[in-house]
Formats: structure tokens, C-alpha cells, sequence
């Protein structure tokens, strides 16, 4: 058995809105140099029975801003049901599915509208339920299991919090994907690992990283090159483990469910933050946070956010 995990993060560019990472890990009766093979045929076979095409695919790829949520839902929501958790009617239990993903002083100010979301938004149960089933079969004939989903979010308040401790943005993508990674990683210790991330900016060097948050004392590098560094991870208590960040890594299942996780719990916090602000300033135009559109939403927000108190801080991710 080899334990697969794949990463990665929506919300790296914007000023506004938390960024957040995610984590998917899943289980292949082969060995690492046969489980990415492996589990490829079983989620294609299994994504042909869903729904004829990619059920998983880079987020970029099945989600453009006022196209509609429905397939990104679909796809995140049948990976829950496989991996066990029931289908989240809202926020609160979305969080209890995939981890910390509310602020750490809980959902306030700005972010207050998350705990009154209905989930799903534009999918609907029975198709979400109906691609999880259709998917089932078709991993269990290849023995791939997927095992969970999960996030993280990072909001302004903490962002610049990390930044002020001397951390850059990309050493905070970093530590939050190689940490989320350890902690699935860690739940079979006894299984041979594949951990596949997508690069971090652009950073070529990862060793000192993977070995701290793997607690390994010693990390061998295999290739650091423009397009791809890994890394084997020898640990005392734990079996064998390699970590790879890869350009366009996105095309691996687990990395690509973990695209659309992420770009899901992002684009739900950027819609509770829209409802936050359109219910205080009817006729604000919306925004996804992203850095021009951002200082437009500040300049047109202006005077609201001064009336609602709300600290810099706690509202603009510095960079």
C-alpha cells in the first residue's frame, strides 16, 4: 500500500479574502513506483462512470468567476462522500469535514456571513451524491481509496501576522501546505508516501523546508530543476516518504481535487465577504479580491469600512 497526497492553494495573488490550502490523501495497493499509474487509471475510469469526462481537474479549468459553482461543487462534494463525510448543508459542517477553515477568533465582522451559507450553492445533493456513487466501483475495482480532504485558511489578521515575523508569501505557502501535508502523512506511518505539490512561487529549494516539517534529520535531494524538486524523506518512525513540487502538477488527481477544494472554501468566503459588505453598502460592486479589483472595492468601500471599524488588518493581506 502507498499513501498518495496532493496539495494546493487558491487565493496566493489576492489582497483581499483568506488564502487558503488544501490536502487530499488517498490509498493504492501498489508501490510508489506503480501508485501514480495506478491511481490514474482508477480516477479516470472512475470519472468516465461519474460524468463522462474529469470529474477532478485543476480548478482553473472547472471554474471561471460567473460561470456557475455546480461542477466545482459536484467534484468537491462527491470527493467528501467518498472519503466518508456526509454532505455539508452549511459552513459549520463543512468545517467539521475538512478542518480549520473558519478565522481564529471565529466567523466576525467581515466574515459573519459564513455561518448562515446553505451548502450546496448550485450543484444539488442528488448529483453530488450520484457522481460519489458512480465513482465508488470503479476505485474499488483498481484498489484506490480516497481517505480525506482537507483545508486551511489563512486570514488577513494572520497573514500579516506571519509577514511581520520576517516570513515571506511564499514562505507561508510553504509551511501551510508542508504542514497540512505532515498531518495527513502522518496517519499511516507505516505506509510507503507520496506527497505532490505544486510549486511555491518561484522557489527551486526545498530540503531545509520538508525536513522541518517532517521532522526527518536528514532530507536527500533527487532533481531541483525549473520544473521539478524532490526530495526523499527517511524518518526513524515513519516508512519511506518522497515530496515533489512540479510545475503544472495539477494534472495529478490528488492535486487537482486538492485545487478545487481549495478554490471552493476560498470562493465561499469571498461570497460570505460580498454578502457582508452589499448588505452595508447596497450597490457595492463585488470582488474576488484579486489586487486591481481590490484597491477599486477599497477606494468604493471607503467610507463603510470606516463606519464598521473594521482594522486594516483584519481586511487587506499585505503582500
Amino acid at each position: 500500500m502507498t499513501l498518495v497526497i496532493g496539495t494546493d492553494e487558491a487565493g496566493y495573488g489576492p489582497n483581499l479574502g483568506p488564502l487558503v490550502v488544501a490536502a487530499t490523501a488517498w490509498r493504492v495497493a501498489a508501490g510508489p513506483d506503480e501508485a501514480e499509474k495506478a491511481l490514474a487509471d482508477a480516477v479516470e475510469d472512475a470519472s468516465t462512470a461519474a460524468c463522462g469526462g474529469r470529474l477532478w481537474d485543476d480548478s482553473k479549468e472547472v471554474y471561471r468567476a460567473g460561470d456557475g459553482m455546480a461542477a466545482l461543487e459536484r467534484g468537491v462534494f462527491a470527493g467528501l462522500l467518498l472519503a466518508g463525510d456526509a454532505p455539508p448543508a452549511g459552513w459549520p459542517a463543512l468545517e467539521r469535514s475538512v478542518g480549520a477553515i473558519s478565522p481564529a477568533s471565529g466567523s466576525h465582522g467581515p466574515w459573519e456571513e459564513l455561518t448562515s451559507l446553505v451548502l450546496p450553492t448550485a450543484a444539488t445533493d442528488a448529483d453530488c451524491a450520484a457522481a460519489a456513487a458512480a465513482a465508488r466501483d470503479p476505485l474499488a475495482r483498481h484498489a484506490v481509496s480516497l481517505c480525506r480532504v482537507a483545508c486551511r485558511c489563512i486570514y488577513p489578521r494572520d497573514f500579516n501576522a506571519l509577514l511581520d515575523r520576517g516570513l515571506n508569501k511564499s514562505d507561508i505557502l510553504s509551511q501551510a501546505t508542508l504542514d497540512l501535508a505532515a498531518a495527513l502523512r502522518a496517519t499511516a506511518a507505516g505506509e510507503p508516501a507520496l506527497v505532490w505539490c505544486d510549486r511555491h512561487g518561484g522557489r527551486k529549494r526545498y530540503g531545509g523546508l520538508v525536513a522541518r516539517h517532517f521532522d526527518a534529520a536528514l532530507v536527500r535531494p533527487l532533481e531541483e530543476t525549473p520544473t521539478r524538486s524532490a526530495y526523499d524523506v527517511p524518518a526513524a518512525e515513519m516508512a519511506a516518504c518522497r515530496v515533489e513540487f512540479c510545475v503544472g502538477g495539477e494534472s495529478r488527481p490528488p492535486v487537482a481535487l486538492a485545487s478545487m477544494s481549495a478554490k471552493y472554501v476560498r470562493e465561499l468566503a469571498m461570497l460570505a465577504f460580498n454578502a457582508f459588505w452589499s448588505g452595508r453598502q447596497p450597490g457595492l460592486a463585488p470582488t474576488a479580491g484579486y489586487p486591481t479589483d481590490a484597491v477599486r472595492w477599497r477606494k468604493d468601500a471607503a467610507a463603510t469600512i470606516a463606519r464598521e471599524g473594521i482594522a486594516d488588518d483584519d481586511l487587506w493581506r499585505r503582500a
